[in-house]
């Protein structure tokens, strides 16, 4: 029988990291914003491999699935396409656009962490050429739905809908440019939505409903929090939430040295934290494999750290959380 896998969607991009040696604050004049105009001299500046879909699907193959990469990228990405596939993800489904070059993110992060950046959309425009429709549905457990062009975001939510797809709703960095209906549209019949703090409050301005009223809409909430960790909110009659609604706050996972880029760090929390889910663990534990995941992206250069065994990870695990009770259950991670 063919193992049933979970299909990421999402950007496909290069990744452009600067670094800038001071803090944007200090440049920043708040009773000016509305006249905003500023240059930041930057230190250095690398081309990763990048984009949300390969960020997520990359630390779930780490953790030992096959995901599976539906999206579109340039004809610069050859090269990519059969890097990610040597990690164990599969790209029968990455289209690949010969008249055009793939997406790209420009970002620039000052030395507390903070980033402003910029995303060129390139093949990414395409993305709604491809459809759920085109697969084999049988193989597929779960679709996440991650910043993408604005139309495919759309149609794929539309198709899960209508095909019984459970899918996670990722909007992150499209909020900004997705309409308040957009968004509603979106996280109605979504089986988990998901933001971070700030990604959240702008998710609530554009909808008008509350982080105490999400709930009501999606059967479970995770909010990332940065260096506070995560939350994760179940529905009432869900099955770690048969009492009444449950509220989890994660922990982040401690650093092993100094906090090198945090481009990814929230993709890998999501790699992590659904390799965890699929293999059946509970909410408890799988936002700590999640935060675990992230701070392997917060220690490298680029979205994508370097590999690692899934025994090194487990055993980090429990340095952070312990191994007893309920994280006894991270070491069905291991393979069999």
């Amino acid at each position: 029988m063919t193992a049933r896998r979970i299909v990421v969607t999402g950007s496909v991009a290069y990744d452009y990291l600067m670094t800038f040696p001071g803090k944007f604050l200090d440049v920043v004049v708040p009773d000016r914003m509305d006249r905003l105009s500023v240059s930041f001299l930057v230190d250095s500046m690398r081309k990763v491999r990048g984009g949300v879909a390969p960020n997520i699907a990359y630390t779930l193959a780490l953790l030992g699935h096959k995901p599976v990469i539906m999206a579109t990228a340039g004809v610069d990405a050859l090269d990519y396409s059969r890097w990610l596939a040597e990690q164990g993800v599969d790209t029968s489904s990455l289209h690949i656009c010969d008249d055009l070059y793939t997406a790209s993110f420009f970002v620039s992060t000052d030395q507390s962490q903070n980033q402003i950046a910029t995303f060129y959309t390139g093949a990414m425009a395409r993305a709604s050429t491809l459809s759920f429709r085109d697969l084999s549905l049988s193989t597929v457990s779960l679709a996440v739905i991650s910043p993408n062009d604005p139309d495919a975001m759309a149609k794929y939510a539309k198709e899960c809908r209508e095909l019984h797809i459970a899918y996670v709703y990722d909007p992150s960095q499209q909020v900004a440019r997705l309409s308040g209906s957009d968004l509603r549209a979106g996280l109605n019949g979504a089986a988990l939505l998901i933001a971070n703090e700030y990604e959240f409050g702008v998710i609530e301005k554009k909808t008008g409903i509350s982080e105490a009223e999400m709930l009501e809409h999606v059967p479970a909430l995770i909010v990332t929090r940065g260096a506070e960790g995560s939350t994760i909110g179940l529905r009432a009659g869900q099955p770690e939430a048969t009492d009444g609604a449950a509220a989890f706050r994660i922990p982040p996972a401690r650093l092993r040295g100094p906090a090198v880029d945090p481009t990814g760090v929230g993709d890998a929390f999501r790699g992590g934290l659904l390799a965890a889910r699929h293999h059946g663990l509970p909410w408890e534990v799988a936002g700590r494999v999640g935060s675990v995941a992230a701070v392997y992206a917060l220690e490298a250069l680029g979205p994508q750290p370097p590999r690692y065994a899934i025994a090194d990870f487990v055993a980090r695990y429990g340095e952070n959380f312990g191994s007893e009770g309920p994280h006894a259950r991270v070491r069905e991670l291991l393979p069999r």
